[in-house]
Order: structure tokens, then C-alpha cells, then sequence
């Protein structure tokens, strides 16, 4: 499984409040070249041997922590259990297209799981590239991660593409394709290799829901439950109110 992370290794802080884990810890920071460990002050040497020059200890509650961190990085690694660390971010949750990504892993170093901000976050992604790291098992239950489909929200973003579509939009059309309705992918143009480094990265067939075709006007709207579009053209005037509430439209980088 190939990763692709949505933000660079330094924007990743490692968490972890006991000796044990901060050993843990340190082999996290290992293989993020970038990330921070942050432990308590009480186990200050422990963190400067695990991770050195790569360590920060802090004063008072772990809890006291949690809106700095969610502030400044994009990746939190936590080495605590999966119920604490739900208390510890709960009064601090956004929504999902901001708040961070956030990983928790047992102290054992035996499973990694994406808690929060998985799937825009990157935190399925991470989750998988600390699996790989550490000879764990990621725990992924976002669907379309889960059973290796396309995650409609994160199509070609590794490759700089945006997206436009109401949030209504984003909705139906995942829906559709975790519920293996038949949805239509309709590609123009930009590079046709997205399949291999989408999401937590693909090495299966492709969706069998998904259809392919190379021209939008080709497309019988009514079969589809949703139509994913990749173009740089302007969306046909006679083709918009069939397409309402059902398309999502790609646009890669014009090239220079």
C-alpha cells in the first residue's frame, strides 16, 4: 500500500504520556522525518533519547495541550487509548475539512487507528504509512477506504486536481459509489494514472459500479447515480439541470 499524505511530515506531532509509549513514540518519529514528540516533563530524558532534537515536554495536563496541537499541526499521533483520546479532543471537534487528522496507536504498537479527520484529514493515510513502519495493522473503518473504492471527495487531489460540487453533492455521490450504485466517470482530460495513489493508494481493478467514459455528452444521465466529471470545459448549458445534485466536477492544473 502506497501513502500519500495531504501535508508534510513536520506538520505531524507523536503524543504519548507514559515510559512505554514514548519508546513507541520514538520509532513514529523515525520513520516521519519532521514530526515532533511531545511527552510530559516528568519523562523529559526519556523523550530526548526516543526522539533527539526532535522532542518538546510540556507542564501540566495532557488536556491543556490538545488546542495547541490542534492549531499548529495537521497530524496528531497519539500513544494513549482510543477512549481517552476521545475525551481529550472532544470539546475541541470542528468539521471535518479543518480539524486535524488524528491517529491513535495501543501502546503495544499492534494496531493504528484513524480516529478522527480520516478520510480529509489524512489520517487513513497516515494511519497505513505508520502501519507500514511499525509491522502494525491499520484499523480503517471509513467505507470506502475499508473496501478499497473511490473516495469521491479525495479523487486526484495527489495530483493537485480541485473539485466542485455542493456538500449535498459530495454526499449522494459517495453514497452511490460505497452502495455500488452505477456511477459514470467522465475524463477529458488531466493524467490517467489516479487510480494507483488515490487515497490510502489503490493496487486493485477499479470500482465495478464505476463506468468510464471520455465525453460528458455520451453519458445517459438518468441510469447514473452519479456523474464524476474531469474537464476543463465549462458544463453544457443543456446538460446542468439533469446533472443537478448528482455531478461532482474535477479540474487538474491547466499545464503551462
Amino acid at each position: 500500500m502506497s501513502q500519500h499524505l495531504p501535508f508534510p511530515s513536520a506538520r505531524i506531532a507523536v503524543v504519548s504520556i507514559t515510559r512505554h509509549g514514548i519508546a513507541l513514540a520514538g520509532r513514529v518519529v523515525a520513520a516521519l522525518p519532521g514530526a515532533r514528540l511531545f511527552a510530559p516533563e516528568k519523562f523529559a530524558a526519556e523523550a530526548a533519547a526516543a526522539a533527539p532534537g526532535a522532542a518538546a515536554c510540556y507542564a501540566g495536563k495532557t488536556a491543556e495541550q490538545i488546542p495547541i496541537l490542534f492549531s499548529n499541526f495537521d497530524g496528531i499521533v497519539a500513544i494513549v487509548s482510543l477512549g481517552a483520546m476521545v475525551r481529550l479532543v472532544a470539546p475541541h471537534l470542528g468539521k471535518k475539512e479543518s480539524d486535524p487528522g488524528v491517529v491513535v496507536i495501543d501502546e503495544a504498537g499492534r494496531f493504528v487507528i484513524p480516529m478522527l479527520s480520516g478520510h480529509l484529514g489524512g489520517a487513513n493515510a497516515l494511519a497505513g504509512l505508520i502501519a507500514d513502519a511499525l509491522g502494525a495493522t491499520p484499523v480503517l473503518t471509513t467505507a470506502s477506504d475499508a473496501r478499497q473504492t473511490l473516495a469521491v471527495d479525495l479523487l486526484g487531489r495527489e495530483l493537485g486536481w480541485t473539485f466542485d460540487a455542493s456538500h449535498d453533492e459530495i454526499v449522494r455521490a459517495s453514497a452511490a459509489m460505497v452502495n455500488d450504485e452505477a456511477v459514470a466517470l467522465v475524463q477529458e482530460t488531466g493524467s490517467p494514472d489516479w487510480w494507483r495513489g488515490h487515497a490510502n493508494g489503490r493496487s486493485g481493478p477499479l470500482p465495478a459500479n464505476l463506468h468510464p467514459f471520455t465525453r460528458l455528452e455520451d453519458v445517459d444521465i438518468a441510469r447514473f447515480g452519479a456523474v464524476l466529471w474531469i474537464s476543463h470545459r465549462e458544463l453544457p448549458a443543456a446538460l446542468a439541470p439533469r446533472l443537478a445534485g448528482k455531478r461532482v466536477i474535477y479540474r487538474p492544473p491547466v499545464a503551462a
